[in-house]
């Protein structure tokens, strides 16, 4: 608890970020679905490969529309900052429209899945027929990520868990439907309950976040954001560095296919990179605890995040050094022995990246708080440019590593991406005369 007369308390900050969490969480549910539901078709590596492939490519191209979720959190305070935002959200959604229609209606598409991603020359067209279903859940996700900033930035963050809830219910009694009449026959099929699930969680947003619009004033007296250039100021950087970071997937898989046993290797750092992630989306939003508290109590917010900081590691040493781990892996996972061995020592590896994640996020926080965007184009490349270094070194020394050469160069390129983070956040304090932990309006 603050002692400071304006102070945060600890339940605060705990009702503010716990459902930021579960919904973060619980999206790892939605995939589930998808894929539980596809493996019950007659072709299930077929169909799952048709939707896997067209899922990752949305994974890029939807990127600029999560963006806007920290950028309408950090930028948005009165309608008239919505006004700003609203203008600069319909060009990035006649971006991704058109990234859409490129892929789906021109020879693009099939170069990409063809000669990018080396599908079958028979998959094709079925992998363009499922993106032209998924290109609209970028549609869908943008309006959602823009009326969840506002729901983040007034602290009503139990819509997002509301949301998700409604959207894996809407999810699941579809997927019993194409179960129970026997229409599991394409990838379309996930590509459909995803846009579904994705419209619903979507209307809940736009539902709370517009009657949040309505009670919060017209123009706000401090807060500087007038138009959409100051927006695409503060957006631009956060969406250059979401395209380096694209670079980081592809080159740890394919160096993983110059370890000694390559099957062995992909399959072990996708197992434990799946669980690593799935702990590590709880505690993915602690830089909105700082964008929305910091100000108000910094030592409140230093001291929450100290014990949260933590716990991701622990989660991690529970799996991969208890029994916990082997009954989970062979029970609930279907895993073999030698691949369940290999994956725990590849996720004790993750306990890196575990324990640095936490401060890059609070890190961001600050940077975000600062408006200092243009900062996170540098710590995302000093990133890729050490997890490359690693995979080439740990390739060429130790190729019998497998799986465990990803997880150290992942890890390492994100403990390089937090130091960075932190070493510019203390220059620019310097040279300001305020402590790394201070904040300006710098818009």
């Amino acid at each position: 608890m603050s002692n400071q007369p304006n102070g945060v308390s600890f339940g605060q900050l705990l009702t503010f970020f716990v459902p930021l969490g579960i919904s973060s969480s619980l999206i790892t549910i939605s995939h589930v679905i998808i894929n539980s539901t596809l493996a019950r078709s007659a072709a299930p590596e077929v169909i799952i490969a048709t939707y896997a492939l067209p899922l990752s490519v949305l994974g890029i191209t939807e990127k600029p529309a999560l963006l806007m979720r920290q950028t309408c959190s950090a930028l948005v305070r009165d309608r008239i900052s919505f006004r700003a935002m609203s203008v600069v959200s319909w060009y990035i959604l006649a971006c991704i429209l058109v990234m859409g229609g490129l892929i789906c209606y021109t020879p693009t598409g099939e170069w990409l899945f063809l000669h990018f991603f080396g599908a079958d020359e028979e998959l094709i067209q079925p992998m363009v027929d499922v993106y032209k279903v998924l290109m609209f859940v970028s549609i869908f996700s943008s309006l959602r990520c823009m009326y969840q900033g506002i729901i983040i930035s007034n602290m009503r963050t139990k819509w997002l868990t509301i949301g998700m809830i409604f959207r894996l219910l809407v999810m699941y009694l579809l997927s019993l439907y194409f179960i129970h009449t026997n229409s599991v026959d394409s990838g379309q099929v996930g590509a459909i309950i995803f846009l579904a699930g994705m419209m619903v969680e979507a209307a809940v947003s736009v539902w709370e976040g517009r009657s949040l619009l309505k009670q919060i004033p017209e123009k706000k007296p401090d807060h500087p954001v007038e138009r959409p250039h100051q927006i695409f100021h503060f957006y631009r950087p956060l969406l250059y560095s979401s395209i380096i970071a694209v670079i980081i997937g592809p080159a740890i898989n394919a160096f993983l296919g110059k370890t000694m046993d390559f099957q062995l290797a992909v399959a072990s750092f996708a197992i434990a990179a799946s669980l690593n992630q799935l702990v590590l989306s709880f505690f993915s939003y602690i830089h909105q605890i700082v964008l929305n508290f910091y100000r108000k109590d910094p030592a409140s917010v230093i001291r929450f995040t100290f014990i949260l900081a933590f716990m991701p590691t622990l989660l991690i040493a529970l799996v991969a050094y208890t029994p916990l781990g082997p009954w989970f892996m062979e029970n609930v996972m279907g895993v073999s022995e030698r691949l369940m061995h290999a994956s725990l020592s590849t996720l004790k590896v993750f306990m890196i990246m575990t324990l640095a994640f936490p401060w890059l996020d609070f890190g961001n926080g600050l940077v975000l708080l600062r408006g200092e965007t243009k900062l996170m184009v540098w710590s995302q490349a000093a990133n890729v440019a050490v997890t490359l270094i690693a995979l080439v070194l740990c390739v060429v020394l130790s190729p019998g590593w497998n799986g465990m050469i990803g997880a150290l160069a992942q890890s390492l390129g994100l403990a390089a991406e937090a130091a960075v983070v932190w070493l510019v956040l203390r220059a620019i304090g310097r040279s300001s005369g305020k402590p790394v932990t201070g904040v300006t309006q710098n818009m």
